[in-house]
Order: C-alpha cells, then sequence, then structure tokens
C-alpha cells in the first residue's frame, strides 16, 4: 500500500519552490541516500557581508517525499544567515509538510543534510571566514541517523 501524504506535501511535490540550480553559486551540497536511492543538490547565493542566503535552490532525483522536502527547506532557509538556517532540523521540515509516512522521513534528513552540506561548501570557499562549530557536528549526527526513525 502506497504511503499516504499530506496536502501540503503533494502541494510541494506538484509545484516545488526554488527548483534548478544556481550559476556559479557560491556554496554547493551534494548528498544522497544509498537505502533509496534519493539524490539531492542544494546550490545558494550568499551576501558575503552579512552571511545571508539571498538566493537557493535544489535539484532533487527521487521520490514525491524527497522533492518536497527539498522545497520546503529552500523556503525555510532562503533569507536566513547561515548560523539561523543550520538551525533547522529535519523536524522543522517535516512539521511544514504536515507529516511523512515514517518510510520516508529520510527524506526530511536527507534535506537537512543538503542545507549544512552547502553551507560547509560555503565556507571551504571563504577560508577568511570562521565556520560555525555546529557544521561539522550537525554532519557527523546526520550521518548516522537510521533512514526510517526520526531523529531525537
Amino acid at each position: 500500500m502506497a504511503p499516504m501524504y499530506s496536502e501540503q506535501v503533494l502541494e510541494h511535490f506538484r509545484n516545488p519552490r526554488n527548483m534548478g540550480e544556481i550559476e556559479d553559486p557560491d556554496g554547493v551540497g551534494d548528498v544522497g541516500n544509498p537505502v533509496c536511492g534519493d539524490m539531492m543538490r542544494i546550490t545558494l547565493k550568499v551576501d558575503d557581508k552579512t552571511e545571508t542566503i539571498t538566493d537557493i535552490k535544489f535539484k532533487t532525483f527521487g521520490c514525491g517525499a524527497a522533492i518536497a522536502s527539498s522545497s520546503v527547506v529552500t523556503e525555510l532557509v532562503k533569507g536566513k544567515t547561515l548560523t539561523e538556517a543550520l538551525e533547522v532540523s529535519n523536524r522543522t521540515v517535516v512539521e511544514q509538510l504536515g507529516c511523512l509516512p515514517p518510510v520516508k522521513v529520510h527524506c526530511s534528513v536527507l534535506a537537512e543534510q543538503g542545507i549544512a552540506a552547502a553551507i560547509k561548501d560555503y565556507y571551504e570557499h571563504h577560508p577568511d571566514k570562521q565556520m560555525p562549530p555546529q557544521v561539522e557536528e550537525k554532519l557527523r549526527n546526520l550521518q548516522d541517523v537510521d533512514p526510517h526513525e526520526m531523529p531525537s
């Protein structure tokens, strides 16, 4: 039996926001889940003075939940500082989507990983800036998440 999706999931799947790829991005996050085959690329533009995300796009190869999670996470972090964007968790993504079936929670984790990976890439290309310690910590913690369990 197919998982039941909320109206928010269906809306973001049918009408994804911020889909595409930014030319000459300031940060790129490529993440994937070997369990389900979902692949996600997040590209972002950052105002170097304020470290605010001025534009963000995604390309996702995967199921409807992966596309919806990508769409929602880009909406959640656009206009935020990089530090504020790091505070957006997969739980926040799931809440914005109204819920996800347990077998699809890994899609929200992938979205969180994609943002963190793009932010890490930004700082790696800007050695004059101090990368917040929570970037590495978040990526490390998310690596060990069971794709079918909600992280605590």
